[in-house]
């Protein structure tokens, strides 16, 4: 049974492109692939996670966080800050 697309990994949603990816992880664990599709999982596996990487970094830099000011009313923006 064959779980990953051959659809180009830069045109994928962020969800389906996490879906593939957990897809080919439990497919590489169960050590039932082959050496040469295991090799072609994995590097498929690693376009994915650079792309997923790229979509929740963008997603990060286009959050705002509403600043406060006098009375409680917003004064501004300022760029999120996760850590």
């Amino acid at each position: 049974m064959n779980d990953t697309t051959d659809t180009p990994v830069a045109d994928m949603a962020f969800e389906d492109a996490l879906d593939e990816l957990e897809k080919i992880v439990r497919r590489l664990e169960s050590g039932d692939e082959k050496l040469d599709e295991s090799i072609k999982l994995f590097q498929r596996g690693e376009a994915l996670k650079k792309h997923c990487e790229a979509r929740l970094a963008d997603a990060r830099e286009r959050i705002e966080k509403i600043t406060g000011g006098e009375g409680g009313k917003p004064s501004g923006t300022e760029p999120f800050d996760a850590g």
